[in-house]
Formats: structure tokens, sequence, C-alpha cells
């Protein structure tokens, strides 16, 4: 074994003998090859890292050469991206004889890049347990909140946050210590010999960048390669997956640019024609989708109370098939209009609310809550009731200025606003506000007061306490887990509250003249190795009050749908852009979800599903036993996905919602 392995020290002694020589010849360019070299190698072992911790997932599909192929070219692009300015500066600064006016600089840059590719790699962990995802858009928009933010982050995340201290920490030590021993002042070569390398060296830059030779350069759908998402997010490194989302952010990709363009004239004649009325007249070309709804309910217009459950799935549902942790959501299932396959349209809370307040379509922009030319006169259900002479209020918790809720909701319809700033009484508070007891203990003293004003009424009510970290006022109830805070936790503390709030309406003054929705915006943690986890769409949505029929809904349905039937049961009829269903009429199967996945879509009718991603052919898969399998290509259907994925974008650039 000896003779076998003698050649070893002979090459170890050759590249010893080797790099000085290149470091001569190189002179201040090394410190880059330096720079290259050991995060490129801390990519790789961080990347192999999670695929161990994922193995499961990477073993399962054979993912290992697909994820390391791609995450080698998506590592090289960064870092040619990375070191191509400052490469620049320093051959400018060499070709004058300047370098050493530049040395501090270039150390202090490389340090800096050294401890975000360190931070971000570091985070990356505890976000995929959070989102099943690579930090991306998501992390950029909760940037915006740093009060809420560091609230929760510090309440449930200290392990967490000390390790990513630490990290940065001792990768700028590192990296301090190894580039301040790296720079080389002068090359031995010759001026014109310098001047071709420094040709050679940003060429190679630009062609490391692009990473491609075709007409676009590198992006994350080239190296994507599975239907599992994070198998694809594993290809990337997290700085790189950051950088692309505020890329995406600025340029708000359309979703023409996503999936493929299809005519106005086309686009609206799919969609209409699977609107609930096929007699329906659309007579203004400024809002195409703009016809006369008529009420189910005939009577005197009813009061219209929606509470929003904070990251309910149907998975923490008993009565859904999940684990027994809503005892009082189970209750009103045997007692109101209960929908048993009702999907979600998104996985944050904006894109719930846009669902259910304006019924407009998820795109792979962000939620209208948040877009500026939303913000001002955007049809929601507050201001088309607001019209018809109804007070509209929202009730929240915490602080109404996250996720910009509270001026997209002044802006467009809702006249009065109550977040925990104006609560009367907080007997707890958490990282995200008072506690859903303290919530509802606010809204039965303003419904109240709002039923004494002797007008209809619309309040949106959105609790906060399953939220990570999971904080909630002790012994009020049985732990489900022994650890207190835990999501499980949390969903039934949420859901005992929610009982509490029930049984103080029904023996108020608005309850016999009040049509009440519980209803969740999202699952929590939706992940999964589909390109879209259909089973983690899957919500609980009930309507009860005191004239609700009792009945179990098992047509398939979309948070789309909900505010058009609330309309219509609440008694009130006219004319509104929104193309859900009214769930209370025939829908003559027409029945459909839409879902939005990160940049992924999914348009669900019956058991098929059509799948469309960024810059590739749609996919028609069989959803069957909460799996998608691959089944062949249903044009038709791929043409209303793609009619119904577009809508929302052509609706928000061209003012058809105003």
């Amino acid at each position: 074994m000896g003779l076998k392995l003698n050649f070893i020290p002979k090459i170890t002694r050759l590249i010893f003998k080797v790099i000085p020589q290149v470091k001569n010849t190189l002179g201040p360019v090394w410190i880059f090859v330096v720079f290259a070299v050991l995060a490129l190698s801390f990519l790789t072992l961080a990347r192999f890292s999670l695929s161990v911790w994922q193995g499961e997932r990477v073993f399962g599909s054979h993912a290992w050469f697909s994820i390391f192929v791609g995450g080698l070219r998506v590592d090289i692009a960064t870092l040619s991206y990375l070191i191509m300015p400052a490469l620049l500066l320093t051959l400018l600064m060499q070709s004058v004889g300047w370098q050493n006016k530049v040395r501090s600089l270039i150390k202090i840059y490389l340090v800096v890049i050294s401890a975000l590719l360190v931070f971000f790699e570091v985070i990356t962990p505890t976000f995929i347990n959070e989102y099943d995802l690579r930090p991306n858009r998501l992390f950029i928009e909760y940037l915006i909140y740093p009060k809420e933010v560091s609230k929760m982050i510090f309440s449930g995340y200290k392990l967490e946050v000390l390790i990513a201290i630490a990290a940065l920490i001792l990768s700028c030590k590192f990296a301090g210590k190894v580039f301040s021993h790296q720079w080389q002042s002068r090359s031995s070569l010759t001026r014109l010999n310098q001047s071709i390398l420094a040709l050679v060296l940003v060429c190679l830059t630009i062609l490391g960048a692009r990473n491609s030779l075709g007409h676009r350069p590198l992006n994350p759908a080239m190296v994507s390669f599975s239907t599992d998402h994070l198998l694809n997010d594993l290809t990337l490194n997290s700085l790189y997956s950051v950088a692309f989302a505020v890329k995406q952010l600025s340029n708000e990709q359309s979703s023409q640019d996503y999936y493929g363009k299809m005519p106005a004239d086309e686009l609206l004649s799919i969609v209409r024609s699977n609107m609930q009325n096929t007699q329906a007249s659309f007579s203004d070309s400024t809002a195409p989708t703009k016809t006369f709804h008529t009420a189910s309910n005939t009577g005197k217009p009813k009061n219209l109370v929606i509470i929003l459950q904070e990251s309910l799935g149907a998975r923490y549902v008993g009565t859904l098939g999940g684990l027994p942790l809503t005892p009082n959501i189970d209750a009103l299932y045997q007692q109101g209009w209960g929908f048993d396959n009702l999907y979600a349209t998104g996985t944050r809370s904006v894109r719930g609310i846009e669902a259910i307040i304006t019924g407009f379509t998820p795109t792979p922009s962000r939620a209208v809550v948040k877009l500026d030319k939303s913000q001002r006169d955007f049809f929601t259900i507050a201001d088309f009731l607001a019209k018809q002479n109804y007070n509209t209020q929202f009730i929240y918790g915490g602080e109404s200025h996250f996720d910009n809720m509270r001026s997209f909701f002044l802006g467009n319809g809702f006249k009065d606003i109550v977040d925990t700033n104006n609560f009367n009484k907080i007997d707890f508070n958490g990282s995200w506000g008072a506690s859903d007891e303290d919530l509802y203990d606010q809204a039965d003293i303003e419904l109240t007061k709002l039923k004494k004003q002797n007008k209809p009424f619309l309040s949106l009510i959105f609790s906060s306490s399953n939220h990570s970290p999971y904080e909630f006022p002790d012994d009020k109830i049985t732990l489900y887990d022994k650890q207190k805070q835990t999501r499980n936790n949390a969903a039934k503390y949420a859901d005992y509250a929610l009982g509490t709030f029930i049984e103080k309406a029904k023996k108020s003054s608005y309850w016999d003249d009040t049509v009440f929705i519980v209803i969740a915006d999202h699952d929590s943690r939706v992940s999964g190795a589909s390109l879209v986890p259909i089973d983690h769409f899957r919500i609980p949505a009930i309507i009860f009050g005191k004239d609700i029929a009792h009945k179990r809904d098992n047509q398939l349905a979309s948070q789309l749908d909900i505010p058009v039937t609330l309309l219509s049961l609440i008694g009130v009829s006219g004319k509104h852009p929104m193309i859900g269903h009214d769930l209370s009429k025939p829908i003559n199967n027409k029945q459909r979800a839409m879902m939005q996945y990160d940049k992924n879509f999914a348009y669900m009718h019956d058991n098929k599903v059509v799948v469309l991603q960024p810059q590739k052919p749609a996919t028609t898969y069989t959803y069957s036993n909460n799996q998608l399998v691959p089944c062949k290509n249903d044009e038709q259907l791929i043409k209303k996905a793609l009619a119904h994925a577009n809508l929302g974008n052509l609706a928000y650039t061209n003012g058809w919602y105003h």
C-alpha cells in the first residue's frame, strides 16, 4: 500500500512548488483565486450537508448528480458576479501602477462577501424548516418589517440567531486573516502579458457569470430538474437565491414572461366561459370580467363577519382527516355549511387576503395588497359594500401596517382599522401582538358597537396566535405536544380562542342578522416533493349563522369563490369583476381551484392538475392519494390554466380591477 501511495508526497511537493510561481505571475489577481477556491469549497460543502440532511428526498429521486452539477454552475456564476467588479477595479489600478491604493478596499470587500456567503448558508436550514425552500423573496419581504420579525426571531429562534452571529464573526476573522496574507503587489509578467492576462480574466468572469452560450444567461429554471421544489432549490446557493429574488421583485416579472403569452381576446373568452353565468353580459371594456351578480338571498341585507385564521391547513382539523386539534371548528362543521375540498391560492397571509377580500387571481408577483397600483381604487368587497351603505372594519391583534395591510385596506373601502394600539385591554402580548382571546374580546366589543349604528356591516377579523414563535397564554388548553411553543399547540389554542368568541357571538345582539365564516388564509409550512404540493393548499372553511343550514360540501372550491358566495348569502347584488363562483348556486361542472407556489402555478379541475413553470412546457397530472401522477397532456385544460394564470397580471397592468 505504501508503494502504491508514494506518488502523493510528490504531487504535494509539486503543488507547493507551483503555487508561489502562479502567485508571482498573477500578482494582485492572486487574491481572487484564493477567494474563489475557498468560497467554492464552502458552498459545495454546504450543499452536501443540506443534501445529506434531506437525504430521504435526495436519495429517493437519485438527484445527487443533478444537484451538484447544477450547483457547480450556480456557484461559478455567483462567484463570477461577485469577483467581477473588484477584479476590474484591481486591473484598472494595476494598469496605472496604483494597485496598492485599493489593497485595503479589496480585502474589506472580499471579507464582507465571504461573510454574506456564510451567513446565508447558515440560516438556510431554518428557512427550509419553515418554508421548504432556500431563502428567497419571502426573506426580502420580511426585512421590510424589522420590528415584528425581530420579535419573532428572538422569541422563537434564539439558538439559530446565536449560531448565525457566531458564523458571521468567525467567517470575518478567518477571511480577514487569510486575505491579509494573499495580496501580491506586483506581477512578474511584462506589461503586454499583463494586459493579455487581464483581458482573459475579464472574459472568463463574464463567461462564468453568464454560464451559458445560449440566448439567456443562467437562471434557476436552467438547473431545475425535479418536480420536488426543494431539490431544485438545493442546486442554488442561498445568496444567489436571494439576489435573484431581489432582481425579480424589482422587475415584477409578468406571468406572461413566465408561462407564455396568450392573446387578450382569447384569454378573456376562456375566463368568461368558465365563469358561472354563461349568459352574463360583459359591457364594460375597461373591466372585461365585470358583470351583474344576483344574490341568492333576497331578504334584508345581512352583516358579514370574516374570521381569517392564520396558518390553519386541513391537516390540523380533525373533521378533515387531520390532527385532533380543533374541536370548535369540528363542531362548526356539524352546525354550518362546511367545505371539505376547498383550496387556498397561496402560501402567505397577503395572498389569502387577496383572494378572500378582492377575489383576485394569484400571480407570480407579490399579492396586490403590496403592489403600488392597487393601493387606491382597487376592487374589494369592502369597497363594494361601502357603496351599499355598509360600515366596513378590519380588526387585527398585531400592528396593521404589517404586510402593507393598513394602507391597502384604507385605500380600498375599509373605513375603520382596529389593531393592537386600539384594544381596550390586552391580557397577553406576544411577538405578533395581542393573543387571539384578546382579539376576539375586542371584536365582540366592536361588533356590538357596529350593531348599534343600525347599518349593516362587514368586519374582517384576522388572528395571529398560530404563527411562529407560537406564543399564547398558559393554562388555557391541554397541550398536544409536551413542549409548549409548538405549531400543534398554537393551532389548538387558536381554536380554543375561536370557541370562546363563538359562544359570545351566539348570545350577542348581532348574531341573528349576521353571516359568519371561519376560513384559513393558508396552510403552514407548505412543503413536499411536488412542483405544487396540492395537499398543503387544502384548508378549512365553514359558513355559519342563525339562518345558515347545515351541510357538508365536498365539491372542489377555491378561496376565489368565497367572496362571491358571501355577497350572495348576505343578499347584496351588483356588478363586480370577480370571477369566483357563487357556491350557493349550481356551477355546472366548472369547479376548479388555482394555486400559486413560489413561481409555479397549478390549475385543478376534478382530479386533473395542470402545472405551469417558468420558461418550461406545461405538464398535466392526475391528483390521486395526495400525489401528482404524470399523465397525457390535456390541451384544453392547459389553455384554461394559461388564461387564468395570465389574467391577474393583465388585470393589474391594464387597470381592469379599478
